[in-house]
């Protein structure tokens, strides 16, 4: 399960207000009656703040209502600009008026931004990213509360790139200052025993940060220690004989109910993006940008002989039986991998094309009348339970990174 950086703040907001009335009056009693009262009441106060904050943050970031509107009838799964440019745009709109008023920098959110910065002008584009910009300046640019978690690293993706329209250094200083200081850790806390990114997840959210932050610089070390902790986490959770990941090492024995490992849809679509956002600013020539390919390349086969007849994937990858859902933020992740694997000529269009296309499809049926997407499992690490009305921000954000690329596909 994720961390929402509320919870962090609030921590932060107990403390700070004892210290400064201890600060007032710095006597050793003081001291003392503080320690006492920060023993009994920061727990109990924390606990109550996380339950009030938790519950409004939730809200705002998705909901599973009973019931919804009928499915749209006004948008085609057509491979043609115009028609992938509308669904966009009907999903888009939903989710900006719903969103707009309570942006965050949570993860959650940062994948939406992710997908609004990447819309086509033909479907709105500058209008997402001129809520993008006040967005980064309602934050003044920085990152979550604790740099060390990639989930508070990705809302920097979209500042950088911010920055490479702007060029404008308000948006590069905070990132590439948290960067410097993750970079200045212990060594020992970046190995294979004590991993940084330790669940699969993690490989979309911070290292695309890092890969374009050296774009952005010039600075080697950043993408550097990216392809160091990258290999780290690939070499604990992603398997070879199947070429798909592990969520995180307390899967690595888990089984489905039908005996097969646990291979959860998302986390590895977040792999597939991750994979497309770093090679997107990786330098043609890196020493190991072949590993990369290699791995889009492997996943995406594997993956594509795992599509439902629906064009969609189980959660369970292994279980469809088990998990019979469509999974639509998954399956948006992996059709994002797949589709820019054909647009840079990494896979073959005629092998990997039609699986687009019936992955499009699929993703697009399940737009309901007023833009909103669903079959977006809530959040979590492991296949579960939701119900088709069930809708997230960040399952919206990979709908349009997944639509930008095929929009790049798709005939003029």
């Amino acid at each position: 399960m994720h961390n929402h950086p509320a919870l962090d703040r609030c921590h932060q907001h107990f403390f700070a207000s004892r210290i400064q009335r201890t600060l007032s009056s710095p006597s050793p009693v003081s001291l003392l009656l503080l320690a006492a009262i920060v023993c009994l009441t920061a727990q109990t106060s924390c606990y109550a703040q996380r339950s009030k904050d938790q519950g409004e943050f939730s809200r705002y970031v998705g909901d599973s209502p009973s019931r919804a509107l009928p499915y749209a009838t006004d948008v085609s799964s057509a491979l043609t600009r115009k028609a992938i440019s509308g669904a966009m745009r009907k999903v888009a709109d939903w989710q900006l008026k719903r969103s707009e008023a309570h942006y965050d920098q949570d993860w959650t959110f940062a994948v939406l931004y992710a997908g609004f910065m990447a819309v086509p002008d033909e479907a709105g584009g500058p209008r997402y990213r001129k809520s993008m910009k006040t967005m980064g300046e309602s934050f003044h640019w920085q990152l979550g509360p604790d740099i060390t978690d990639a989930n508070d690293d990705a809302v920097a993706q979209t500042y950088l790139s911010l920055y490479t329209l702007d060029r404008d250094s308000r948006y590069l200083q905070p990132v590439q200052n948290a960067m410097d200081r993750l970079l200045e850790r212990p060594r020992d806390t970046n190995t294979s025993a004590k991993p940084l990114w330790w669940w699969c997840d993690g490989l979309f959210m911070a290292p695309p940060v890092l890969a374009a932050l050296s774009q952005a610089t010039g600075d080697r070390k950043y993408i550097d220690f990216m392809d160091q902790q990258w290999s780290i986490t690939s070499g604990n959770l992603y398997d070879r004989d199947r070429h798909l990941f592990f969520r995180d090492s307390r899967f690595l024995d888990r089984r489905e109910p039908n005996g097969k490992p646990l291979f959860w849809a998302r986390g590895n679509g977040w792999v597939m993006g991750g994979l497309v956002r770093v090679l997107q600013a990786m330098p043609r020539d890196y020493p190991s940008r072949h590993l990369y390919v290699t791995q889009l390349q492997e996943m995406s086969t594997a993956l594509m002989a795992l599509q439902r007849p629906d064009g969609l994937w189980s959660a369970g990858l292994l279980d469809p039986v088990g998990h019979p859902m469509p999974e639509t933020s998954g399956s948006s992740l992996i059709a994002y991998g797949i589709t820019y694997g054909i647009n840079e000529g990494l896979l073959d269009r005629k092998i990997f094309e039609p699986c687009v296309k019936r992955a499009w499809e699929g993703i697009v049926s399940h737009i309901y009348d007023d833009g909103r997407l669903g079959a977006v499992q809530p959040v979590a690490d492991s296949p579960g339970m939701f119900k088709p009305t069930s809708s997230y921000v960040y399952g919206v954000g990979a709908f349009l990174l997944a639509g930008s690329e095929i929009y790049k596909l798709a005939e003029e």
